[in-house]
């Protein structure tokens, strides 16, 4: 997630991408986006399992910003909000 000059990132899991999108945006749950107004769905991955999210989740922050800049880019060029395709 990203805020609207898209230079916030953050990373984070959920078991419901779609409600844990809703709450960022409506205020509720974490403060670093509370705090950023990240609230905007740039990337996103599906896992099969919380082990492999969490793995995921893991490997994402440790990376450097331009390696995050670079996912998003591939998967979302234009770094449209993917909220309401998924």
């Amino acid at each position: 997630m990203t805020n609207k000059h898209n230079r916030v990132l953050y990373t984070g899991i959920t078991n419901n991408l779609r409600r844990r999108v809703y709450e960022h945006k409506t205020g509720i749950g974490s403060k670093f986006v509370k705090k950023y107004n990240a609230t905007k769905l740039v990337y996103f991955e599906v896992g099969s399992n919380i082990n492999e999210a969490l793995l995921r989740e893991h490997q994402i922050k440790a990376g450097s910003r331009q390696k995050k800049l670079d996912l998003i880019n591939e998967f979302n060029p234009e770094w449209n909000d993917l909220y309401e395709e998924i």
